[in-house]
């Protein structure tokens, strides 16, 4: 079975795997913060669905159609994110979200750290796209316009995110501010000779400090 995936499709299946870990790391602080998360857990899964079930990709993918299930699952994560995010807002606790992101991105640096030095903006560059979900490779959301050893810059052609988020009446502006969060963290423990700039809501850069 694993004949019919390539690199390509096991690149984006350890990128659910990596948003739903943060998902959970969500609904632990939830519970821990005493919020009744069975109260809407179960409105949630049935809308879109369950976590990955903990098994290899071959073991669950549709291999009639890759494409087709591996973008219904990164649809089923992101709204489950955008459902739980909601639920938080809605208990005033959009700060510890944000906390919660940034843990998360310091969690990824060190894994990336753990195996190789990164030295160079594009690959961080790289690196963050191995963790961030941007819709699937063919809807081409972001565009480099400039790629060096010191710095990337690209733009966002693409939202893939509206839709989904305001689906749970939150703000896609509320999405990026928490992503942003991420990726800043990322790259600052990725490398601390490195920042993250955003120039405005759609052009983007990495780095080196001057």
């Amino acid at each position: 079975m694993s004949l019919f995936l390539g690199k390509i499709h096991y690149w984006l299946f350890n990128k659910i795997l990596w948003f739903e870990n943060l998902e959970e790391e969500i609904i632990k602080f939830a519970q821990e913060n005493g919020l009744d998360v069975d109260s809407i857990r179960g409105e949630i899964e049935s809308k879109y669905g369950k976590k990955l079930e903990n098994k290899n990709l071959e073991e669950i993918i549709d291999t009639d159609n890759i494409h087709g299930w591996l973008q219904n699952r990164i649809h089923c994560a992101e709204g489950r994110m955008a459902a739980w995010t909601s639920f938080l807002i809605e208990n005033g606790k959009i700060g510890d979200l944000e906390k919660i992101y940034a843990k998360q991105a310091k969690e990824a640096a060190d894994e990336v750290k753990s195996e190789r030095n990164v030295e160079t903006a594009t690959e961080i560059y790289d690196c963050m796209n191995d963790y961030i979900l941007d819709g699937m490779p063919c809807d081409r959301v972001n565009e480099i316009t400039y790629s060096g050893e010191d710095a990337v810059q690209w733009i966002r052609r693409i939202c893939v995110h509206k839709d989904i988020w305001e689906k749970e009446d939150v703000d896609v502006n509320i999405f990026y501010r928490l992503r942003s969060m991420w990726i800043k963290e990322f790259v600052h423990e990725l490398n601390s000779n490195f920042r993250y700039i955003e120039f405005d809501d759609k052009e983007f850069c990495i780095s080196k400090n001057k």
